[in-house]
């Protein structure tokens, strides 16, 4: 079972790797539609980790990094 961040970082994968085989013009198995269904799959499944998961400061540490960014201080 995959973690929230996971989930996240997944969906973020799945619509860059589209990006660029748009650009390249490439053909693939899996379609366009199929890519962006499946990275919102991942983006809800991690937003519900997220609203489940409260900021217990390992899960925080865990979604800054996983949305890339950083702490100030």
């Amino acid at each position: 079972m995959a973690t929230g961040p996971e989930h996240y970082r997944e969906a973020e994968r799945l619509l860059t790797e589209q990006v660029f085989r748009d650009r390249a013009g490439s053909t693939t198995t899996r379609s366009y539609q199929e890519t962006v269904a499946a990275a919102q799959v991942h983006a809800t499944l991690a937003l519900a980790a997220a609203t489940a998961l409260g900021t217990a400061a390992a899960d925080t540490a865990a979604w800054r990094d996983a949305a890339g960014t950083k702490l100030r201080g």
